[in-house]
């Protein structure tokens, strides 16, 4: 077998793997996070979290699909090593930068939910708009 071939074997289930456990641990962890940012709907939460694996498992597996072709010739037990190091750090790379994309638009959320959480109106309620005083019931019981 061309070890060309071999390394294309070894980075496709490296890559698969590490995009597995990253996409699983990122959402085993993520749920608390997100239930706080949707202010306590663990449905809400759920369903978000589900839809951000899937979106990351599309990223991130057409990244490896696209970036498993290369150019040269893998002639010697060397060549799998230094093309697997290429491509498995690119992938890494690509992973940790979706991860952090992911927090980052996630505290971004959730700082706006606290704010609006936490905001009060700039000027207290005083009665209804065109009342002069204090409301008096009409003379009669009625």
């Amino acid at each position: 077998m061309d070890l060309t071939v071999v390394a294309y074997v070894i980075y496709l289930l490296l890559s698969l793997g590490l995009t597995v456990w990253v996409a699983r641990t990122l959402s085993r962890n993520g749920r608390v996070f997100l239930a706080d940012v949707l202010h306590g709907n663990d449905k809400l939460a759920e369903a978000v979290n589900h839809l951000l694996v899937v979106g990351f498992y599309l990223v991130n597996l057409g990244f490896i699909a696209l970036y498993l072709q290369d150019d040269g010739t893998v002639a010697d037990a060397r060549g799998v090593f230094e093309a697997l190091s290429q491509k498995l750090g690119v992938v890494l790379l690509v992973l940790g930068v979706m991860h952090l994309g992911n927090v980052y638009a996630l505290n971004k959320f959730r700082r706006r939910g606290i704010l609006d959480r936490e905001q009060v109106p700039p000027v207290p309620p005083q009665g209804y708009a065109g009342q002069q005083g204090p409301w008096i019931a009409p003379a009669g019981g009625r």
